[in-house]
């Protein structure tokens, strides 16, 4: 069993990278809180935060590049789940952030 901790939770850089948009209908189905969504076209919705620069979520608690977590992280939609660490848009938003790639 790995009890270390994800790398993910000393950095953060893609909840304060991108914008996190998707079908409304998600929100629903995840239960989400309309209190922590913006509307950005008749179908989609986004996370608060991640609609303009600079970008922080809603969700992301901590100190970017050095302790965070997600206050839904069960909950998390699709573009969340999409970013895998070490993956591409985990570099961009690494790099964005001054922080160096994952070994």
């Amino acid at each position: 069993m790995n009890l270390e901790p994800s790398p993910c939770q000393s950095c953060g850089a893609c909840c304060a990278h991108y914008r996190v948009s998707f079908y409304w209908q998600e929100a629903v189905q995840r239960g989400l809180d309309e209190s922590m969504l913006l509307q950005v076209s008749p179908w989609q919705v986004c996370f608060r935060g991640t609609e303009a620069k600079p970008v922080r979520c809603v969700n992301l608690d901590g100190e970017v590049g050095s302790c965070v977590s997600c206050g839904i992280y069960e909950q998390r939609t699709t573009p969340c789940r999409s970013v895998e660490m070490g993956d591409d848009k985990c570099r961009q938003a690494r790099a964005a952030h001054g922080m160096g790639a994952l070994a």
